[in-house]
């Protein structure tokens, strides 16, 4: 059974680098620092959002369907994904939905923290 290579340590959560690479035919072995592609970095979750997106062709109502969430937690997790691959995202909440945020802690999509930080209108990824 083949593993998909890991892009962020268990332990401490930094990015990981690959040392080793294999060829099964051969048997060639190339070792160096190779860096993981942005795709290989992304959580299991956000993968899964990802292709849900573009198995919807970016249609939200379609991801929310398909998901069961609601239209604020598709483009929170949407602008969750556009950070995580490197991009500044263009959308920037200035007023805090208690009600949604309430909704995301009670399903366990965040944790309390993440939830005090969005109340208090902080940034949960910092």
């Amino acid at each position: 059974m083949k593993r998909e290579v890991l892009g962020k340590c268990p332990v401490c959560g930094e990015e990981l680098e690959v040392t080793r690479l294999s060829c099964n035919n051969c048997n060639t072995n190339i070792e160096g620092k190779f860096t993981l592609c942005r795709f290989c970095k992304l959580s299991n979750e956000q993968k899964h959002f990802l292709e849900i997106f573009i198995k919807n062709r970016g249609n939200i109502k379609e991801i929310e369907k398909d998901l069961g969430i609601s239209y604020p937690t598709v483009r929170n997790k949407l602008e969750d994904l556009i950070k995580a691959l490197g991009y500044s995202p263009k959308y920037t909440e200035t007023k805090v939905d208690r009600k949604e945020v309430l909704e995301r802690l009670d399903k366990g999509e965040i944790s309390s923290q993440v939830a005090i930080k969005l109340l208090k209108g902080e940034d949960p990824i910092d």
